[in-house]
């Protein structure tokens, strides 16, 4: 599978905003956007006023970037957000909020999306008390998340959490007793965590 390799901090200072690719890093001062904020590339050059075409790219370059996924990933969750009833770009948003990397990330179990990733890959979390290590799995309301009972990563997790001060999103009900999370609802507008103005994703998508 494809992944990007590159300095995950120039794709923040490309986007112009924080995309918490770095994890707790990205709090700090140490964060790079924080000292350079013009984008990466010789003295920062700039074109001058970007193009419709370019505005619309990089909302949806932003979000791609932000969810850990590629080209041919995000057009199939744009093919099922164009199937559902509703705002395609609100269905769009939530379902990749939906993805089980997200959802680790979003409670704080992991610091970074690709720290979450890594842990579903290594098959660290169950789901409704099965074996789960496909981070692009995309939850439903009912489905029941938990940690698997090894004890360096219950630790772990425990103390990321702790550490990002035991986020809880409305959609989701975490039980820090035994670090799970039961999805009692699913996500609307108000639930997604990246900013975007998702009419230009849409827009970019359908062109």
């Amino acid at each position: 599978m494809a992944r990007y390799t590159g300095p995950k901090c120039k794709l923040c200072r490309r986007d112009g905003s924080k995309l918490f690719l770095k994890g707790n890093r990205c709090e700090t001062a140490k964060c790079p956007i924080e000292k350079r904020s013009r984008p990466p590339g010789m003295h920062g050059f700039s074109r001058g006023r970007p193009s419709p075409y370019q505005v619309r790219l990089r909302a949806t370059q932003k979000v791609k970037r932000y969810y850990g996924v590629f080209e041919k990933q995000f057009r199939r969750y744009f093919d099922m957000a164009t199937r559902q009833k509703g705002n395609t770009g609100v269905n769009l948003l939530t379902l990749l909020e939906r993805r089980l990397d997200s959802v680790v990330r979003i409670v704080g179990f992991a610091s970074s999306l690709s720290e979450a990733r890594q842990l579903v890959n290594h098959g660290h979390f169950t789901v409704n008390d099965h074996k789960m290590d496909v981070a692009s799995y995309v939850v439903q309301k009912g489905d029941v998340i938990r940690v698997k009972k090894y004890g360096e990563i219950l630790e772990y997790v425990k103390s990321q959490r702790e550490a990002l001060g035991n986020p809880s999103p409305e959609w989701l009900e975490i039980n820090n007793a035994d670090l799970s999370i039961r999805v009692v609802r699913l996500p609307v507008d108000e639930d997604v965590s990246v900013e975007v103005d998702e009419g230009l994703v849409v827009e970019y998508c359908s062109r």
